[in-house]
């Protein structure tokens, strides 16, 4: 089926309607005109799948409202902020300290956190698991495993500061 659509053909028959398609969904050009591109790419893929050459418009529009649906998805799982709107919660360390702080007193740190926060936050930052991972790994709860490593973050931001020394802490940024 693939080899009787020829690809620019299709491409030039059905372009602007599916950028049409996607702007409305969007409502903006640069996601649209991605949308768009997207959906070709999953053609180049996967349109030799298609049997009725008939269902290529079809096709095509069914599939460009699927990877926006999945687009939206992942923006929901994952949203996109600027740093200036989540710069509060970023830790108030002193760039100074964390330049000289070398990974076997960071192992120090995280061994004096409470060892029920211990493994979330080691197996997290550590060793790059996801969230589910986790859960799966520990035999808890997702939302378990996100409160432990929010606490063992805080403990071991605590216990970072106390390691700094009275005067270091006092060159700490203000909150």
């Amino acid at each position: 089926m693939a080899d009787e659509v020829d690809f620019e053909g299709l491409v030039n028959l059905y372009y602007a309607s599916l950028y049409r398609f996607a702007l409305s969904l969007t409502r903006k050009e640069s996601d649209a005109c991605d949308l768009t591109q997207q959906t070709f790419y999953v053609w180049a893929r996967k349109g030799h799948q298609l049997k009725d050459a008939a269902k290529v418009k079809s096709w095509l529009f069914t599939t460009l409202h699927r990877e926006f649906l999945e687009t939206q998805r992942r923006q929901t799982r994952f949203p996109h902020y600027e740093l200036e709107e989540v710069a509060h919660e970023l830790p108030n360390l002193n760039p100074d300290h964390v330049t000289r702080l070398d990974a076997g007193a960071v192992l120090s740190l995280l061994a004096k956190v409470d060892s029920i926060f211990q493994a979330p936050v080691a197996l997290f930052y550590l060793e790059d698991y996801a969230y589910k991972e986790i859960a799966e790994i520990l035999g808890i709860p997702m939302g378990t495993v996100k409160s432990r490593i929010a606490r063992g973050l805080t403990q071991l931001e605590a216990l970072f500061t106390r390691s700094a020394g009275p005067a270091e802490a006092l060159n700490r940024r203000p909150a």
